[in-house]
């Protein structure tokens, strides 16, 4: 059984995937891991390029795109490690990253999610742990002009963070599911991620699922990544996005879902969860 399993969720970025394969290559040398590629709407230069320059990792390809959740899930179902690291193809492991992640997570079994420092290729850290969404959120974040005009500009900096420091431990609500490590354990507890998001929410409603269990969801600045992050979901088009933009579309629905999903939640409970 391997220490870790890695997981990447893929979708027709064969160039970012080749980047990616690399870096876990040179910074896990000598290090007990697998990796798995669930390759959605899979096509031929993806499968070629895996063949000749990774032929060491688990290719699973699929005609149609499944969604998200489901590509986590499929992954998880044919993992063995002890650790599941779930890595989107944009991202580049920086040196000892993931040794880092496992040994924290081995020091404290009360964490469920791990997740690292996420920078761009600019070298700024990118927000990437959250409080959790409020209907109020998903509108000022989508039309920012409202914040300005009604001065809500707190209740986004409140969503993100702001008022804490990215360079220290933190405990968030969720992260993003850019870059999660999850423990075995935990995973069998709390269960897969929720297959009826397909894209967006996935990764707050399933933090949120590992709070309920009693699993802390740690954001961890010791272990740092490189992120090439695009908000596909935003065209610049404001509230027009909606016709304009099928994955802005695809945000909007899931995060219908997920309000409805937790319409009854009870507060008070999360609260001390977060205190214990």
């Amino acid at each position: 059984m391997p220490k870790v399993s890695i997981i990447i969720v893929h979708y027709r970025v064969p160039e970012l995937l080749k980047l990616n394969l690399k870096s876990i290559e040179n910074t896990l040398k000598g290090f007990d891991y697998e990796t798995i590629v669930v390759d959605w709407g899979a096509i031929r230069k993806t499968a070629d390029m895996i063949k000749e320059g990774f032929p060491n990792v688990r290719y699973l390809p699929f005609k149609e795109n499944n969604g998200y959740a489901k590509g986590v899930n499929t992954g998880a179902e044919n993992a063995r490690g002890e650790y599941l690291l779930f890595l989107n193809p944009d991202i580049i492991l920086k040196e000892n990253s993931v040794q880092k992640m496992v040994r924290y997570m081995e020091e404290h079994p009360d964490i469920g999610i791990l997740g690292p420092k996420l920078l761009g290729f600019d070298g700024l850290i990118q927000h990437s742990y959250f409080r959790f969404y409020k209907p109020i959120t998903v509108i000022l974040r989508r039309l920012s002009w409202l914040a300005k005009i009604f001065n809500l500009r707190r209740v986004i900096d409140n969503f993100l963070m702001l008022d804490t420091n990215p360079n220290k431990i933190q405990t968030p609500d969720w992260l993003m599911g850019s870059v999660l490590m999850v423990s075995r354990q935990a995973l069998n507890k709390v269960g897969k991620m929720d297959e009826r998001f397909f894209m967006y929410f996935e990764d707050v409603d399933w933090c949120r699922r590992f709070w309920q269990n009693g699993y802390k969801v740690v954001y961890y600045p010791e272990a740092v990544m490189y992120h090439y992050h695009q908000r596909e979901s935003y065209s610049g088009w404001g509230p027009l996005d909606v016709f304009v933009n099928r994955t802005t579309r695809r945000h909007i629905k899931s995060g219908f879902k997920y309000f409805f999903k937790y319409r009854n939640i009870n507060k008070p409970t999360l609260k001390l969860l977060h205190e214990k």
